[in-house]
C-alpha cells in the first residue's frame, strides 16, 4: 500500500480504513434514521400563523419519514427559548426548530442571547415565505405602490403605519421601503395584531403591514385598501395587488419559515430530512392547504438555504444598525 503523503505506512492504513468507514457510515445512517419520533419546536403558541404552519407540514412530513413529527410549543422570549432548546439538543436529528426571520433579527434587537443565529443551527430545508401587505384606510389617497411613495413624498411626516410590534418583519420592512424611496413615515407600534385591522378601518392609523391572510380578507370585504405585497411574487387570491417591486426594483420583505437542526447533525440526517420536505411542499395538495394559510411553499436545500439565511441576517443587521433600531 502506498504511504498517504506525509504519514507513516501504519498511520496511512488507518487514515485509509476511517475514511472508509466514515464513507460507509453515511447511507447507513440515512437509511436507518428516522428510527423514534421527531420533536418539531415551535417557539410561538398555538393557534398562531407559525404554528398554523408547523402543522400544516408536521403530518405530512411524518408520512415521508415514516415516523411520528410532533409539534411542541416552546413560547417566549420572541421564539428565543425555544431556538435555546435545539441549540442545546443532541445533533441526531430528533429535534428540530421551526425556524423563522425573526430568529435572524433578534440578535440584533437582544445581543444576548445564549445562542448564534447561524452558527447554532444546520440548515435542513427553506420551507414557506409568508407574504405580507401594506394596506390603507380606504381614504387614504393611493391605491399602487408608485402612488404610495408619491402620497409619502408629497407628505413628509403627515402619515403613519401600524405594525405588530417593533423589530418583526412588518416594521423592518417598512423601514426599509422609507430607506430605499426616501420617506419619512412614523411607526406606531402595536402588541400584536388583533386591534391594527379596526384601527385601520376607522382611520385611527392610516397605513399598516398585515399578512397576506389578513389583509385579504379585509380587502375583498371592502374595508380597507390592498396597495402592495412586500414580496416580490404574486398573490394566489390577490394577484391584482401589485409587488412594492414595481416601484422599488429588488424590493422583497417576507417572513420566511426554515427547519433547522442542531449545529453539528451528520449530513446523511440533515439530507434525508431535507429531501422528504422537497417532496411534501411539492404536492398540489399541500400548496393548497397552505395558500389558505397564507403561506408559499419555497423549498431550499441546506447549501443555498444557510448562504441565504447569512445574506439576510447581514441585510437585517446593516438595516437595524442604519436606522438605529432599538427593542425599547
Amino acid at each position: 500500500m502506498r504511504k498517504l503523503a506525509g504519514l507513516p505506512a501504519d498511520r496511512g492504513r488507518r487514515s485509509l480504513l476511517i475514511l472508509a468507514g466514515a464513507a460507509i457510515a453515511l447511507p447507513v445512517l440515512a437509511q436507518s434514521y428516522p428510527a423514534r419520533p421527531i420533536r418539531l419546536l415551535v417557539g410561538y403558541p398555538p393557534g398562531g400563523g407559525v404554528d398554523s404552519v408547523a402543522r400544516l407540514l408536521a403530518p405530512r412530513l411524518s408520512t415521508a419519514l415514516g415516523q411520528q413529527v410532533v409539534v411542541e410549543n416552546r413560547t417566549g422570549a420572541t421564539g428565543a427559548i425555544a431556538a435555546d432548546a435545539v441549540a442545546k439538543a443532541p445533533p441526531d436529528g430528533y429535534v428540530l426548530l421551526l425556524g423563522e426571520t425573526g430568529l435572524l433579527i433578534n440578535q440584533y434587537l437582544q445581543p444576548h442571547v445564549p445562542f448564534d443565529a447561524i452558527k447554532s443551527f444546520a440548515p435542513v430545508a427553506g420551507l414557506f415565505t409568508l407574504p405580507l401587505i401594506i394596506v390603507a384606510n380606504n381614504d387614504f389617497p393611493a391605491r399602487t405602490p408608485a402612488e404610495l411613495i408619491a402620497a409619502l413624498k408629497k407628505s413628509p411626516g403627515k402619515y403613519s403605519y401600524a405594525t405588530p410590534g417593533i423589530g418583526t418583519v412588518q416594521h423592518l420592512g417598512f423601514e426599509m421601503l422609507k430607506t430605499q424611496a426616501g420617506v419619512f413615515v412614523v411607526h406606531i407600534p402595536y402588541r400584536g395584531a388583533a386591534q391594527i385591522v379596526p384601527d385601520v378601518v376607522g382611520g385611527s392609523v392610516p397605513l399598516a403591514v398585515l399578512t397576506a391572510t389578513a389583509a385579504l380578507a379585509q380587502a375583498k370585504a371592502g374595508k380597507l385598501k390592498a396597495i402592495a405585497v412586500l414580496s416580490p411574487a404574486k398573490l394566489t387570491g390577490g394577484e391584482d395587488i401589485e409587488p412594492l417591486s414595481n416601484a422599488l426594483p429588488g424590493f422583497s420583505a417576507a417572513p420566511r419559515l426554515s427547519l433547522l437542526a442542531p449545529a453539528g447533525t451528520p449530513a446523511a440526517i440533515v439530507q434525508a430530512l431535507s429531501d422528504a420536505v422537497r417532496r411534501v411542499l411539492a404536492t398540489p395538495e399541500l400548496i393548497q392547504a397552505a395558500a389558505q394559510q397564507g403561506a408559499v411553499p419555497s423549498y431550499l436545500a441546506p447549501g443555498p438555504l444557510e448562504a441565504d439565511l447569512k445574506r439576510e441576517s447581514e441585510s437585517w443587521g446593516k438595516l437595524i444598525k442604519d436606522q438605529k433600531i432599538t427593542a425599547s
